[in-house]
């Protein structure tokens, strides 16, 4: 080796030394970046699992009162007759006699009282008088009809003059007619001078007395009886819209009346109004009572309960649990894993503290007490568990 090869400068080739060089910077910013790259994921991740942790809602269940069982609702009623009618005097005069005071029985054409009708009496007479008169002129008419029918057999009449008498004898044969019906008229007027009882029953008013004057009608005069049917009583009850749902056909009652306090009279409803009063919101019912024993009387109330049927699907819970959209109620329910669902129901009743809903739920289902209005369908809440009142107490 010669002195000038030991002495000279390191050769190295420019191109070589330059890809070299970028090589290792490459790889040295590639270590940087993925060991920074799986930091950041896992604080990304990190980050993740917190807000879910923090967006858990935290919610309380709501207190049902389960399933609601038959019901009894007590409501006021009143009776009246079967058949109820005020009786009127259908002629004027003054009051001869009565036969029957309140509280009798009387039967279907029993005479209650008798009128004098002086002044129906002479226009009878007169009726009669000018009937007697229509009968003989219809007489004569007939009589003189029949003579010129003769004489014209032998030409010493007219036809004309003939048909004149003959058409005379119809015009009387009419007005005698008239003056029968005229006649027969005032005899039923006249017979309405005993006023009879229309139907069996019990005389539940008498208004008149001996003497009094008597207008017929009644427009220009006042009942003179009031007769009641009370073998049969109508119960006539206003029931709350809320209850409408559970009225059935022929559905049995009970009803008490405080006369007779402990005892429970049955009825069965026959008819319903069809029609809800708008100014209190309630239907009427009329109920059909047996009174054979006519222990009870028009006119007084009683408390008639309803017992209701069972609804499985029935049950209570605080209004605050409810959710109303536009296609109606829904309630708030966490599920499996408490996962939240939403579920139509059917409100029976509003009680004001609760509210009775027709709804089921499924194996361990919760109702949300007062649901956020964030909550949506799919999320998982936290059920809040209930303290209860002793606890709550002591602290």
């Amino acid at each position: 080796m010669s002195a000038d090869e030991l002495h000279s400068p390191l050769r190295v080739h420019p191109v070589r030394y330059l890809l070299t060089s970028i090589a290792l910077v490459i790889a040295v910013a590639s270590g940087i970046f993925i060991g920074g790259y799986k930091k950041r994921q896992e604080d990304f991740q990190l980050a993740v699992n917190t807000a879910v942790r923090g967006a858990v809602v935290t919610v309380s269940a709501a207190k049902l009162g389960g399933k609601a069982n038959g019901e009894n609702v007590s409501l006021p009623g009143v009776f009246q007759a079967q058949n109820a009618a005020p009786i009127y005097s259908m002629v004027s005069g003054y009051l001869k006699t009565w036969y029957f005071d309140i509280g009798r029985n009387v039967k279907a054409g029993q005479v209650l009282a008798e009128i004098q009708t002086p002044e129906l009496e002479q226009q009878l007479k007169q009726a009669i008088a000018t009937l007697d008169t229509g009968k003989a002129n219809e007489n004569l008419a007939l009589t003189t009809a029949n003579r010129w029918r003769a004489l014209l057999q032998t030409d010493s009449v007219s036809q004309q003059e003939a048909d004149e008498k003959f058409s005379d004898y119809q015009t009387k044969k009419t007005i005698v007619a008239a003056a029968q019906a005229n006649v027969e008229r005032l005899r039923t007027l006249e017979s309405y001078k005993r006023i009879v009882a229309p139907f069996d029953g019990v005389i539940t008013g008498r208004n008149t007395d001996i003497g009094a004057l008597i207008n017929a009608g009644q427009q220009s005069g006042r009942e003179l009886f009031t007769l009641s049917d009370t073998r049969k009583l109508r119960l006539y009850v206003t029931v709350p819209q809320t209850y409408l749902s559970r009225i059935k056909p022929d559905m049995k009652v009970q009803v008490e009346v405080p006369e007779m306090p402990g005892k429970k009279i049955a009825a069965r409803l026959v008819n319903t109004s069809k029609s809800i009063n708008e100014a209190s919101g309630t239907m009427l019912l009329q109920f059909e009572i047996h009174n054979t024993q006519q222990s009870l009387v028009p006119g007084e109330y009683g408390n008639v309960s309803f017992a209701f049927p069972l609804n499985d699907q029935s049950i209570h819970l605080p209004p605050s649990a409810l959710i109303i959209r536009k296609d109606g109620p829904h309630i708030a329910v966490a599920g499996e894993g408490g996962k939240v669902s939403f579920r139509k129901i059917e409100i029976l009743r509003d009680l004001v503290s609760t509210v009775e809903a027709s709804f089921e739920l499924k194996g361990n289902e919760t109702v949300i007490d007062n649901p956020p209005e964030s909550l949506l369908e799919g999320d998982v809440v936290t059920i809040k568990p209930i303290t209860p009142v002793a606890d709550s107490v002591k602290k």
